[in-house]
């Protein structure tokens, strides 16, 4: 700073200088020009004194030495920048703290859930197979204990691999490797990995005769549709209808999940894709990612992904994401 205008840039800081500051800085009163302290130099150097800290040293550069009415307006000046910058540097303290207050809980949540959803698998599993290795059952027993474990897998399974895509998605590192899929091979897929989930219910897979091939990345399609049929089956009644139900429209591929469960309530809507989030009252199990993993992947593909209550009950979710049409001696190849 300067009496008369100049640019900040104009003063260079040496060495010595940044010693009087840190001097300065220590002892909280003024030195450089026009003091009692080290006054060889061209700087002056003020501390700023707070109510609670110092917020820092101001450097001027004066042209002459300042006293009477100007001196006094010049403190007052002092004392006004160093209250608003104390304000401002605890303002942001406040918020840092609070911050890693909230931090702090959403870890310990993450934690406490990952742990139980981890246990839960885990003890099926050693105990299905302790119980398999201690006694001797027949081949109904064995068969239906074998199930269990088999179940308690495919649970683990899925937790780790949201916890691996999430962290993907968290990285940055989701570029999707774009090709030709037919989109029933899709949809058969996911149906056959999610088979003993959909015995109960009525799967309605509705696509065009005519459909044409769509650019879409394979496997984080199929993760996508898996996490939401997935979801349905977890909510919707058994003996009801899960439609799937995909078209091409206007250069996007349209792909909607319809379920008959009990939909969402309406504040939800707007949170439902957010990481970790779990709507109250809703069924136990899950860390609240798998949504949140369906909208990383649709936006990696410059997609969208809409979530809506159904008019007579259930959710249903609509994806598009922009596809060109095969030329025809690209298909042919």
């Amino acid at each position: 700073m300067k009496d008369t205008p100049e640019n900040i840039s104009d003063i260079t800081l040496t060495q010595n200088d940044l010693s009087i500051a840190s001097w300065t800085f220590k002892h909280g009163k003024k030195a450089g020009r026009f003091t009692d302290t080290l006054p060889s130099g061209a700087l002056t150097f003020y501390p700023l004194s707070g109510t609670r800290i110092k917020p820092g040293v101001l450097v001027v550069k004066h042209e002459k030495q300042i006293s009477g009415e100007r001196e006094i307006f010049w403190d007052t000046f002092l004392t006004q920048i160093s209250i608003t910058i104390e304000r401002e540097f605890l303002d942001k303290l406040a918020r840092k703290v609070q911050l890693l207050d909230e931090s702090d809980k959403l870890y310990k949540t993450l934690f406490n859930t990952i742990s139980h959803e981890l246990r839960i698998p885990v003890a099926t599993i050693m105990g299905a197979s302790e119980t398999m290795l201690s006694s001797q059952f027949d081949k109904t027993i064995h068969d239906s204990l074998n199930k269990e474990i088999f179940k308690a897998s495919n649970r683990l399974n899925r937790l780790i691999e949201n916890l691996l895509n999430m962290s993907r998605l968290e990285s940055g590192h989701i570029t999707p490797r774009l090709d030709w899929c037919d989109v029933n091979d899709l949809v058969n897929k996911v149906a056959e990995n999610l088979r003993n989930e959909l015995q109960p219910f009525n799967l309605d897979v509705v696509i065009p005769d005519n459909m044409p091939l769509v650019k879409l990345d394979f496997g984080l399609m199929e993760q996508v549709l898996h996490n939401l049929v997935y979801n349905a089956t977890q909510y919707a009644p058994h003996r009801s209808n899960i439609r799937v139900k995909m078209y091409y429209d206007n250069g996007n591929f349209v792909m909607q999940i319809m379920d008959r469960g009990p939909g969402f309530p309406p504040d939800a809507l707007r949170l439902i894709f957010n990481k970790f989030y779990r709507v109250d009252g809703s069924k136990s199990g899950g860390t609240g990612l798998g949504l949140s993993i369906v909208k990383g992947f649709v936006e990696a593909h410059n997609g969208i992904v809409i979530v809506e209550n159904r008019n007579n009950g259930g959710a249903r979710f609509t994806i598009k994401i922009p596809s060109e049409l095969p030329e025809l001696e690209e298909t042919d190849e």
